[in-house]
C-alpha cells in the first residue's frame, strides 16, 4: 500500500505575485530578465473561454530559472508587435513548458508566439501512465504541493485583473520547469521518452484544423430535430447569432443557448409573445431578448424558404458511419475492428498508456473501413505503417500496433463479445 502524500498547499509565489507588464518599458525589462536565465521557459496563458467569442490571450504567465516570472498582458500590443517577436525569438533559443499545449498553442500562435520546442507536461503524464494527469493533480503526486483553481473559470477579459487572480495564474507556472523534469525523469526510466518526444514534436508540427463544413450542425440538442424544415430554422438562428456574437466579442451562448435555438426550431414563434411562451420551460433569461427582433426576423426567413433550400438531413461530410451501426449494417468492417481494437487495448494496458494516446480510435475506424486489400497486406505489411503515417500516426506508436492491426484486417469474423459503451465521433457528440 502506497503512502498517502500530504501535500503543502501553494498559496503565493516564491518571489511574489508580480505587477501585470502593459507597457513596452516593462515588457523590454521582462525580455532582458528571461534572456539573463537558463533553461527551458515555462509558459501559459488565459482566456475567457465561456465569455468572449474570440478564444485569444488576455494574459500569459513565463517563467525561467534565473530570468524571473512574468505576467504580460498581450491586448496593449496585440498580433505581430515587435515586442511579441523578440518575445517569440527568446523563446525559440531553448525549450517550451506549457501543459495541455493544444489549449494555449492556438491564442499563443495568434500573437506570433510559435515554439520551435516543446515539453508538454499533461502529454508526458498521459504517456508515462500517470492515473491523474491535471497540473494540480501533477503537482500534488510529484511535487508534493496543492494548487487552488477556483479561478480556471474566470473571465480573464476584465480589466484591472483581481490581484487573487493574478497570483492563480503566477502559480501555473511557479513549479513547471520542475515538473517537467519530474515527468521526463518517470518517460526515460520507462523508456518512453523518445514516445513523448515525438508526441511533441508531431504538436508543434500539426496543421491548422480545416474550416468546419456546416458547423451550424453541430448545435447541442440536434438529436430532436426530425425535420429538415426545423433544420432550417437551426441554421438561420445560428448564424444570425455567430455574426452578433463576432461583431461584439461575446459568447454566442451567452445571446442565446443551443437549448433555445433547439426549441424554438421546434415550435417557430411569430411574435414577441410566442417566443417567450416558447422559452420559458428553459428558464426565459433577458439577454435572449435583446436582440429578438434579430431571432424572429431568422426565424421567418428560414419559415419561408422553399422546400428544394432546406438542408440536407445529414451532409456528404467525410464521416464514417456511427460505431454502434457497424456490427449490424458493416460486418466486413466491423470484423476486423472489433480485433484492432481488442489487440489495441491489450497493447495499451502492457504499456501503461491510454489507448486513445496510443493510437486515436478515429485512426483505428478508419484503416477499417477503408483497408488495403488482403493480397497487398499478405505481400507487404509496410503498406498499413505507410496508410497509418498518411492519418496522422506516429512511427512510434506503428511499432507498437501495426502488426496487431496487420493481423486484424485479415480477420473476417467478429470477435463473440459485447460492445463496450459506444465510443462517440466528432459528428456524433
Amino acid at each position: 500500500m502506497s503512502e498517502e502524500i500530504t501535500a503543502t498547499p501553494l498559496l503565493a509565489p516564491a518571489a511574489g505575485t508580480p505587477a501585470v507588464i502593459d507597457t513596452q518599458s516593462l515588457f523590454e525589462d521582462a525580455l532582458a530578465q528571461l534572456s539573463q536565465g537558463s533553461g527551458p521557459f515555462a509558459v501559459d496563458a488565459e482566456r475567457a473561454s465561456g465569455f468572449r467569442y474570440s478564444a485569444r490571450a488576455y494574459l500569459i504567465q513565463i517563467k525561467r530559472t534565473g530570468g524571473g516570472l512574468h505576467l504580460i498582458d498581450p491586448i496593449p500590443f496585440g498580433p505581430g508587435h515587435p515586442l511579441m517577436s523578440a518575445l517569440n525569438e527568446l523563446l525559440n533559443t531553448d525549450e517550451v513548458i506549457l501543459h495541455a499545449s493544444t489549449q494555449d498553442l492556438p491564442c499563443l500562435r495568434e500573437l506570433g508566439i510559435n515554439p520551435a520546442r516543446l515539453f508538454d507536461t499533461e502529454l508526458g503524464g498521459r504517456i508515462a501512465g500517470l492515473a491523474r494527469v491535471g497540473l494540480a493533480p501533477l503537482l500534488e503526486s510529484l511535487m508534493g504541493v496543492s494548487l487552488a483553481k477556483e479561478h480556471s473559470a474566470a473571465d480573464w477579459s476584465v480589466r484591472p485583473l483581481p490581484q487573487e487572480w493574478l497570483t492563480y495564474a503566477a502559480l501555473d507556472v511557479e513549479l513547471l520547469v520542475e515538473l517537467r523534469d519530474k515527468v521526463e525523469r518517470i518517460l526515460v526510466e520507462a523508456k518512453k521518452d523518445r514516445w513523448a518526444h515525438e508526441e511533441f514534436a508531431s504538436i508543434l508540427l500539426a496543421p491548422p484544423p480545416p474550416p468546419r463544413i456546416d458547423p451550424w450542425r453541430r448545435t447541442s440538442g440536434m438529436h430532436k430535430i426530425k425535420r429538415r424544415d426545423q433544420l432550417a430554422v437551426i441554421r438561420e438562428l445560428w448564424i444570425a447569432r455567430d455574426e452578433i456574437a463576432r461583431s461584439q466579442d461575446i459568447a454566442a451562448g451567452k445571446l442565446l443557448n443551443d437549448s433555445a435555438i433547439v426549441e424554438i426550431a421546434l415550435n417557430p414563434p411569430t411574435n414577441k409573445k410566442e417566443f417567450e411562451k416558447t422559452l420559458r420551460p428553459l428558464g426565459l433569461r433577458a439577454r435572449w431578448l435583446e436582440n429578438i427582433k434579430i431571432w424572429l426576423d431568422a426565424v421567418a426567413r428560414a419559415v419561408a424558404l422553399p422546400e428544394n433550400q432546406w438542408p440536407a438531413m445529414r451532409t456528404n461530410a467525410d464521416t464514417l458511419p456511427p460505431i454502434k451501426l457497424w456490427r449490424d449494417k458493416f460486418p466486413d468492417k466491423y470484423a476486423p475492428l472489433s480485433h484492432a481494437r481488442a489487440a489495441i487495448e491489450l497493447i495499451a494496458n502492457e504499456n501503461s498508456i491510454p489507448v486513445e494516446n496510443l493510437l486515436t480510435p478515429e485512426l483505428v475506424r478508419r484503416i477499417c473501413w477503408s483497408p488495403p486489400t488482403p493480397s497487398t497486406l499478405e505481400r507487404s505489411p509496410q503498406v498499413v505503417r505507410e496508410y497509418l503515417l498518411a492519418l496522422g500516426a506516429r512511427s512510434w506508436q506503428i511499432d507498437l500496433v501495426g502488426e496487431a492491426i496487420t493481423d486484424a484486417l485479415l480477420e473476417k469474423q467478429a470477435l463473440p463479445m459485447p460492445e463496450a459503451v459506444p465510443e462517440t465521433t466528432a459528428d456524433e457528440a
